[in-house]
């Protein structure tokens, strides 16, 4: 029986680009990784390793997967937005239907994989947050 999500795997040719993304730009941390044979990272929300990065010295050709997108539940809608658009980062935000209407974030990684954040309906988005909520920006 399945109990939980467990981690996402991404590759990457920008492995630097990549850690400073989800360390610095989104607030998790690098921590242990067994001793594969290839260069990679495991990012940890809390105690828990959420994504694996493997290194590799060109992208695959053609991509393969099927995966849409990785979300996460996060805090600090404001300032994380503040942070995605220093950087340059295109992003998108709506509220969820229904209730609880939840703030829902997508923009991309440096590597082009789609990430969505999600927010509490009590977090206060920036006073502009309407021009983010059409194709991302």
């Amino acid at each position: 029986m399945i109990k939980r999500p467990d981690h996402f795997t991404i590759v990457t040719d920008q492995l630097e680009a990549t850690r400073a993304f989800y360390v610095d730009l989104l607030g998790m941390r690098e921590g242990p990784r067994p001793a594969f044979p290839v260069p990679g990272l495991w990012l940890y929300i809390d105690d828990q390793a959420a994504l694996h990065v493997v290194g590799v010295e060109q992208m695959p050709n053609p991509r393969r997967g099927v995966l849409d997108h990785m979300a996460y539940w996060a805090e600090g809608l404001r300032d994380t937005m503040a942070a995605l658009r220093l950087r340059g980062v295109s992003m998108r935000l709506i509220r969820s239907p229904g209730t609880p209407r939840t703030w829902q974030l997508f923009f991309a990684d440096p590597n082009g994989v789609d990430v969505e954040l999600d927010f509490a309906e009590t977090e206060t988005p920036p006073e502009d947050w309407k021009a983010f909520s059409g194709p991302l920006r």
